[in-house]
């Protein structure tokens, strides 16, 4: 395993059993009393995504936000059939434990939040707080569908400004507070500058994972895996025009457990940015709150 410094993270790399390289970033220190956090990202995401978030935590607690495989600076996979959630979840479990990461506040965006629930019923140990970012145990088929009918057809856009423009153009209806700024910070995380020129990052093969889902009946729902997240606070944060996280959901998940927190936030869909202040404070108060005492 390798470190090299990068601004205000330190990237690190793991070997995953199979072999490949597998990336994270570690953002500030490990702090007694504070417990880390975890950060995982959704389907296309790495860990840029959580750029802003962990710069606000890591002043006191340390922030890992992984890559997982064919995602960020994680290698690609050969075989496209490896980008799963078993062997993601495999992948998660090499890395915390060549970190030496024995528990900490998970905050699962989609995908990451997916793993978050299953984590709880392999390794409840890891787990000290859950944040669920705008997912849930029932996934709502229009929305996958839509991310299907995009992911890996969009064309790679010469410029950030063309990037900029073509993520307004697919994605502003849902999100329609977002800045300039905003958009530039998406547009940089989904292409990232490689050899003069923008490329996706993540691995073009992950798109055929999506090719065999099918919308012809409801998908499966994860309830017993939220229900194992019982003896630890969950927070769930849900975009106000998702189409993945239904408010009908949110509303079971907070029958299930009263004390659940939950977060809506105003103008944005799947999945929240999680960069504007009251949703960073929000989260710094849930995670302050399940801190040791």
């Amino acid at each position: 395993m390798a470190g090299a410094g990068e601004g205000a993270f330190e990237s690190r790399f793991v070997t995953a059993r199979d072999g490949l390289k597998l990336h994270a970033r570690l953002y500030g220190r490990p702090a007694p009393g504070r417990l880390p956090v975890l950060c995982l990202a959704g389907l296309a995401g790495h860990s840029g995504d959580f750029d802003v978030l962990a710069r606000a935590l890591a002043p006191v607690r340390q922030v890992i936000a992984l890559d997982y495989r064919g995602r960020g600076l994680s290698a690609s996979d050969p075989d496209w059939r490896n980008y799963a959630l078993p062997v993601e979840l495999e992948d998660l479990l090499t890395v915390t434990t060549a970190l030496g990461l024995a528990r900490a506040v998970f905050i699962g965006t989609s995908r990451g939040g997916l793993l978050t629930m299953l984590t709880s019923a392999v390794r409840p140990s890891l787990i000290a707080a859950a944040i669920l970012n705008d997912i849930g145990p029932v996934i709502e088929g229009a929305g996958l569908a839509r991310i299907k009918s995009y992911l890996g057809r969009l064309p790679t856009p010469a410029t950030l400004d063309e990037a900029v423009a073509l993520l307004k153009s697919i994605g502003q209806s849902r999100f329609p507070v977002l800045t300039d700024a905003d958009w530039r910070g998406q547009a940089a995380n989904i292409w990232m500058e490689r050899d003069g020129r923008l490329m996706a990052a993540f691995d073009p093969a992950l798109t055929k994972t999506l090719e065999s889902v099918s919308f012809d009946r409801p998908m499966p729902t994860l309830w017993p895996q939220f229900d194992g997240l019982v003896g630890v606070p969950v927070m769930v944060i849900r975009g106000e025009h998702s189409d993945i996280l239904s408010a009908a959901t949110v509303g079971t998940m907070a029958d299930r457990r009263p004390d659940l927190d939950v977060l809506t936030v105003q103008g944005q869909g799947h999945a929240p940015l999680l960069t504007d202040g009251p949703s960073i404070g929000r989260i710094q108060s849930f995670i302050r709150r399940s801190d040791p005492e």
